[in-house]
């Protein structure tokens, strides 16, 4: 089986890392501490000069949820555009509404947007929000999404497994399942065998040291950061790892 490696990148630094670590494709990112948001023009055509791998870049304006107003949408779409235009191999994308289910109109616009320029259409773990799972793939399908990146609507691929087998099984001969989220080299070949998915998608995250992230009277700390000066990268070990854990 040709399973492949997606990495979640959150820099130009971070996607040379996991093409040199083995990952077939990269998510470029911003912020990857709020889930990440859409990057800078700056580290796309950097990252598509210098490697080799597809890279799907994300449109998220705003951290928090998926149920954008109309202004939030057009600047989704500007700012999409501006990806596509400077080569980005897909994008990563997901509108919800108030009640969370797929915002139809606005997920046919941005697949249209895409596929226009021959590129990949991929709903993200906004997906994961949604309450009848089914439902919202079969909407998907319709409304032309190439692939989905889902926990199984769990806090981790773990915990979430029973549904990505399921998704799996379902909608994979119609939609490319990319299982995300808590996916490392430890876990990457039973979480294969269990559900049958065939694409994982990792962050393979180590932390570096800033000194300068707090200040006598303020800090720039994360909650997420191990300790108050850490910031997160992509480990090209741990990336490496990862691919051969998956052979």
């Amino acid at each position: 089986m040709g399973y492949k490696l997606e990495i979640c990148c959150g820099s130009y630094e971070d996607v040379c890392a996991a093409q040199r670590g083995g990952a077939d494709r990269a998510e470029l990112n911003s912020a990857l501490h709020m889930g990440g948001l859409t990057p800078s023009l700056a580290s796309l055509i950097m990252a598509k000069r210098d490697c080799q791998i597809p890279i799907i870049a994300m449109v998220r304006g705003r951290g928090a949820g998926f149920c954008y107003n109309e202004t939030e949408k057009k600047v989704m779409l500007e700012d999409a555009a501006l990806l596509l235009e400077h080569g980005a191999d897909g994008l990563a994308f997901g509108y919800l509404k108030e009640d969370a289910t797929i915002d139809e109109e606005a997920v046919r616009i941005m697949c249209d947007l895409i596929h226009s320029y021959g590129k990949c259409a991929v709903f993200h773990r906004a997906f994961d929000c949604v309450k009848d799972m089914d439902g919202a793939m079969e909407k998907l399908i319709s409304l032309g999404v190439d692939r989905v990146l889902t926990s199984g609507g769990q806090p981790n691929v773990e915990k979430g497994s029973e549904m990505l087998a399921h998704l799996q099984k379902t909608y994979g001969s119609q939609m490319e399942i990319l299982a995300g989220c808590g996916v490392n080299e430890m876990n990457a070949k039973d979480l294969i065998e269990i559900t049958k998915v065939q694409q994982l998608h990792s962050s393979c995250k180590v932390w570096k040291n800033d000194p300068t992230t707090i200040g006598k009277q303020v800090s720039y700390a994360y909650a997420a950061a191990p300790h108050e000066m850490a910031y997160d990268v992509v480990s090209e070990e741990r990336v490496r790892a990862l691919r051969k854990a998956m052979m």
